[in-house]
């Protein structure tokens, strides 16, 4: 049977308020063995939707044998496929999680009692990283609080590789935690990082961004600076120093990766080579003609609030 909504349960006494309904939101790629391990503990929330992105796994099979509704859509990016699920949920809140994070029994209680009464149109919801095996509580992880939880019509994801969800509404913040496991080894990180520094490489040629000469030897210091000095990840231990200096590692493989495929697609070394006419409007490959898979590290990037418009009204990322 199917894993829905219970519309009967809207139903209340007199002078109490609706319970409001929650849809756990998953995107998914080959991810059967972190879905199995995830699945079991979402039994507190009313609807599981996967959208599964093309696994050749057991993922879809792992989902619908534990109630999940699931939805096959080819993986363009992943705020196509997070906005999907956001369409397909029918709960009134929407929990966005990965297939690679867990939540806490404390998360489930207070998402339970803070939607119940909620005057926020989201949630930030910190997120508690292990990298190589080790939990790290510094190294920039700290700052990891992205939009999570959000009333199912309040928001929109945007952003072909770092995705984030925009929401028409104040966004309050939740003091329980997702575990997020990831790289747990050396050989994961470095596959992972050749994958996103190709996704990300590309997203940027096709935004227009040109390379800048500095950027291949300036922002792989400033990262390892950034992380291992100004986030503390000194105090992380081995575990924090290799995280760090890989991140490092990171900026340097991307630099080079952009300046390829940039040179490649406009015929000029860095944006200060082109043309002024071409500086203003780079000459790069349509969108559809260059899709961009999406990802960068999940939880690399920190999301800020902003002022946006979309679909013809202002978005407002304002906080309590």
């Amino acid at each position: 049977m199917s894993r829905t909504v219970a519309r009967d349960g809207r139903t209340s006494s007199p002078g109490r308020r609706p319970r409001p309904t929650l849809t756990a939101a998953i995107i998914a790629l080959d991810e059967a063995a972190n879905l199995a391990e995830l699945l079991p503990r979402l039994d507190w929330v009313d609807e599981i939707v996967v959208v599964d992105g093309g696994s050749r796994d057991a993922t879809v099979a792992i989902a619908e044998a534990h109630g999940c509704r699931v939805l096959r859509r080819a993986f363009d990016t992943f705020a196509g496929q997070r906005n999907a699920a956001f369409d397909a949920a029918t709960g009134d809140w929407v929990l966005s999680i990965d297939a690679d994070e867990r939540p806490t029994p404390r998360l489930a209680a207070e998402i339970r009692r803070r939607i119940a009464y909620a005057r926020h149109a989201a949630f930030r919801v910190p997120i508690r990283s292990t990298i190589f095996g080790r939990p790290l509580r510094r190294s920039g992880v700290q700052d990891d609080w992205p939009v999570r939880l959000a009333r199912r019509a309040a928001g929109r994801w945007h952003g072909d590789v770092h995705e984030m969800l925009r929401v028409a509404g104040r966004i309050g913040r939740l003091d329980s935690w997702l575990l997020h496991r990831t790289q747990s080894t050396l050989d994961e990180f470095l596959r992972k990082m050749h994958h996103y520094t190709t996704l990300d490489a590309r997203a940027r040629v096709v935004a227009g961004r040109g390379p800048r000469r500095v950027d291949l030897w300036l922002a792989p210091a400033r990262e390892v600076f950034r992380r291992l000095i100004y986030k503390q990840g000194l105090l992380d231990g081995p575990a924090g120093w290799a995280f760090c200096l890989l991140s490092g590692l990171y900026e340097y493989i991307l630099a080079r990766k952009h300046r390829r495929m940039w040179e490649e697609t406009t015929g000029f070394d860095s944006v200060v080579s082109l043309p002024v006419a071409a500086r203003r409007k780079p000459a790069v490959r349509d969108r559809e003609t260059s899709p961009v898979s999406t990802a960068s590290f999940r939880h690399a990037a920190i999301e800020e609030p902003v002022r946006a418009t979309t679909d013809g009204h202002v978005v407002s990322l304002a906080e309590q």
